[in-house]
């Protein structure tokens, strides 16, 4: 028996739209840390999804996997983006703090599996990312962090719709609506890492 199909179904294309979208950028790393560090986001979201939809659509008990692959994503999402817009004491002080806010993070989750903090952990990364790379175009004009920052901009929609729990049908509820629109902000993210390059080491 298949509990939420729609779902499921949703959960399942944003897990394979961006497993998908891992391979593309796999393909073009060109020994650029911060792509690697963007690909582990990317591999993490697709099995994000496809545990999600799992424990949705059938009830089998992968949720505290689900939520501790959430902690993945924030992680490598600030990493890569640490590494391509900041150097030096910087970067080394923000690839701490992010290694110590996932530590945090996965300590945490191993008694406390309510979503909630998987919002709070992903709102907090989204916040660093968007930062990061609002600084970095507004001082060198880097074309990766358009992209970036659009991502950002329709993750925050996603996650906007899904909080209100706004529906357009019985079977598009408000998470069928966040995994669709959360494939478009995979999507803006895959064409800024793309052609995202670190920072020069200084």
């Amino acid at each position: 028996m298949i509990h939420e199909p729609s779902t499921l179904v949703t959960d399942y294309a944003l897990a394979a739209v961006t497993a998908w979208l891992a391979w593309r950028l796999s393909q073009r790393v060109e020994s650029q840390r911060s792509r690697v560090a963007w690909i582990v986001a990317f591999v993490a979201v697709a099995l994000t999804a496809f545990l999600g939809g799992t424990w949705h659509g059938f009830r089998l008990p992968v949720w505290p996997a689900t939520v501790a692959l959430a902690g993945i994503i924030s992680f490598a999402m600030v990493a890569g983006s640490a590494i391509a817009t900041t150097s030096g004491p910087v970067r080394a002080a923000l690839l701490g703090l992010t290694a110590v806010k996932l530590l945090g993070y996965e300590a945490w989750m191993l008694s406390h599996d309510e979503y909630i903090y998987v919002v709070a952990d992903t709102g907090a990364a989204l916040a660093m990312v968007a930062a990061l790379h609002g600084w970095a175009l507004a001082r060198r004009g880097d074309p990766a962090s358009h992209w970036i920052l659009a991502g950002v901009g329709v993750s925050l929609v996603a996650a906007a719709v899904q909080a209100t729990g706004f529906a357009v049908h019985r079977h598009l509820n408000h998470n069928d609506l966040y995994h669709l629109i959360q494939i478009a902000a995979m999507a803006l993210f895959h064409r800024g890492v793309a052609i995202m390059r670190d920072a020069p080491r200084r």
